[in-house]
């Protein structure tokens, strides 16, 4: 970070939600526990809602279709694989 940020902060989980990652499952208003001398970040949903979500959850579609920011999206890997062309 460039060292505006004050406090805890969570500032990148992986693997993203346009990948299908947990944080994908999110909705608006569910509560999330974060407690940093546990070492844990839980979603506060049960089991079950979250096999619902997860068998409606479909990737987004693209942003950009064509142009240089298109082929940047195709051939650029996530932010936790080091977001590196290839």
């Amino acid at each position: 970070f460039s060292g505006g940020t004050w406090g805890m902060v969570v500032g990148h989980v992986t693997p993203e939600a346009f990948e299908g990652g947990a944080i994908a499952l999110v909705r608006e208003g569910d509560t999330i526990t974060i407690d940093a001398h546990k070492q844990l970040l839980q979603l506060e949903v049960s089991d079950a809602e979250l096999v619902e979500r997860r068998k409606a959850w479909q990737q987004p579609a693209p942003r950009y279709t064509r142009g240089v920011l298109a082929k940047f999206a195709t051939l650029t890997k996530s932010a936790s694989e080091g977001a590196v062309t290839g």
